[in-house]
């Protein structure tokens, strides 16, 4: 595609009424600490003076500005600068003959992609024209703790009016992408794609298409991320629960926000209510999603007006798919042919034939398809909530596809991450964990008390690893939802050989075990990527022991 596209999940804090109601933990295996701030839930808004490091030092673990963190970027050995300057700012987007007022970088949806090489330094300058502090995330990469961009943790936020340089050596090829780590800013336009070039790269193909997957509702009567996360904060009172219920695990009460929006307006100022009921999947366990998206985008485009990818019968075409949504999944396929999964996350996998697949909210897949001849549509489907995106593949001639267009393979042969093994290349190598973290997640929809082990996030609440470990991360999912979990600065192995990936979907009722090896010394989240869901709580930290 080549044709980045840039969403960034806006974001509004859950302000200051998250944090005082959290207790900072200790339970086996985990440490409380008092050392960083609690002013705040929100961990795009805990800020310190000046824009660059941590809101404090962290006692008993390694500091993010740390000496072992120099150190191991060092082992990175840093090669040529390659030097990129992003602004976000207030600014309108046409989606495809509907404009919205938002946040972007630039003045594209999804941002401008960033394509660097294995290899090189990236020197990133973000300046910040927004009204709001703002933070820059680096989705899968394994970088230098201090360049991570969770304000609260490894850094301060970027405040308006200011700016900010990421400085990281690039340590493997892969698909990418970058958001904010502000509230639920990643729900507005603010993302882009990050793609890693590999020198040797061993695929072969003629054309590459970066495909990036949007649900949509910053600037559409009135609506804004921060409402839509106060509306769902409020929880749903005396409403009938069913479709959301689930076992709370003993998590937290939820958090009456009064009435009001993240910006201290009445919610109901701020566009109709999104809170979605009913929306079921049986790819997930059940309850698909909590936000009723008036748009579903595909590179930033409606499915009226998608963006069009030209070819020539036989190509062999690259496809790059990444999920930048914040509370949809969703379900890809080609019209007409089959998709060969090479990666998933960035690492390599024994190659699979599928016909359709399946993205949580940060997930990404590679896959090749051999372009037949005519007009093809690229159909994503947003499961569970009966909407599509769209884009469509030109080899030929042939009518454009209807924006509703539904292909068979949507319904084929699916694939997901469980029934994919890891290349020889990257795999683990067999070692029985050194240390178990296990994490339940808990939480209601009736509540919105989502959490890790019924206790809402606290930056101080650090569960320890040490370096050198294999850690193994037991996810207990004992709510009614599915949830993408995501690692930061870490990729983890799926049970079997299973693949390498930094995003997993975790189905309501079931454990997911996946291991990694604790090699990058530093404060690191760990997360469910529904933005809302996190910014209600399900986040904590992995803290390596000084």
């Amino acid at each position: 595609m080549r044709t980045p596209t840039r969403r960034t999940v806006l974001g509004a804090a859950l302000a200051a009424a998250g944090t005082g109601l959290l207790a900072a933990c200790s339970s086996s295996g985990s440490d409380s600490m008092t050392g960083m701030d609690h002013g705040s839930m929100n961990h795009g808004s805990t800020n310190a003076p000046g824009t660059g490091g941590p809101t404090a030092t962290p006692t008993g673990f390694v500091s993010p500005v740390g000496p072992e963190v120099a150190a191991a970027e060092a082992r990175r050995n840093p090669g040529p600068e390659r030097k990129i300057a992003l602004t976000a700012t207030e600014t309108t987007l046409d989606l495809g003959g509907r404009t919205v007022r938002s946040w972007a970088y630039g003045d594209r949806l999804p941002g401008q992609e960033v394509r660097a090489t294995l290899g090189e330094t990236l020197a990133v300058t973000l300046a910040n024209h927004l009204p709001q502090p703002t933070s820059l995330h680096w989705h899968g990469l394994a970088l230098r703790n201090d360049m991570d961009g969770v304000p609260g943790v490894t850094q301060a936020a970027v405040k308006p009016g200011a700016s900010f340089e990421h400085r990281f050596a690039l340590s493997h090829p892969g698909t990418y992408w970058f958001h904010p780590h502000s509230g639920v800013q990643q729900d507005r336009g603010l993302y882009a794609p990050l793609i890693v070039e590999d020198p040797k790269e061993p695929l072969s193909y003629d054309k590459e298409w970066v495909v990036v997957l949007d649900d949509w509702v910053d600037g559409v009567d009135g609506s804004t991320p921060d409402a839509v996360l106060a509306e769902l904060a409020q929880g749903m009172g005396g409403m009938d629960h069913s479709s959301h219920g689930g076992a709370s695990g003993g998590g937290a009460p939820g958090m009456d926000m009064g009435g009001m929006g993240m910006g201290g307006a009445p919610s109901g100022a701020a566009g109709p209510s999104r809170m979605l009921m009913g929306a079921q999947s049986p790819l997930l366990g059940g309850d698909a999603g909590d936000v009723a998206y008036p748009f579903h985008l595909v590179n930033g485009r409606l499915p009226a007006a998608p963006e069009t990818f030209t070819a020539k019968p036989g190509d062999r075409i690259r496809i790059r798919l990444i999920n930048a949504g914040g509370d949809t999944a969703y379900r890809v396929a080609l019209g007409g042919h089959e998709l060969t999964v090479t990666h998933t996350d960035g690492f390599p996998v024994e190659q699979a034939t599928t016909q359709a697949l399946l993205l949580g909210m940060g997930e990404r897949y590679d896959v090749l398809v051999t372009a037949k001849d005519g007009t093809f549509p690229l159909t994503a489907l947003a499961e569970g909530k009966n909407a599509t995106a769209l884009a469509v593949l030109r080899t030929g001639g042939g009518a454009a596809p209807d924006a509703s267009a539904r292909p068979a393979e949507l319904d084929g042969r699916l694939l997901t991450a469980a029934q994919l093994k890891a290349d020889a290349s990257v795999r683990l190598p067999a070692k029985a964990p050194d240390r178990t973290v296990a994490l339940e997640l808990t939480g209601v929809m009736a509540k919105a008390d989502w959490a890790f082990n019924g206790r809402k996030y606290d930056p101080a609440q650090r569960y320890p690893v040490a370096a050198g470990e294999r850690v193994r991360l037991e996810f207990r999912n004992s709510t009614s939802m599915w949830h993408p979990v995501h690692l930061h600065g870490h990729s983890f192995a799926l049970p079997g050989d299973g693949p390498r990936k930094d995003t997993a979907i975790v189905l309501p009722g079931a454990t997911l075990a996946v291991d990694f090896d604790a090699d990058n010394p530093g404060l690191w989240m760990v997360h469910c990527h529904n933005v809302y869901h996190a910014e209600n709580g399900m986040m904590t930290v992995l803290g390596y022991r000084a």
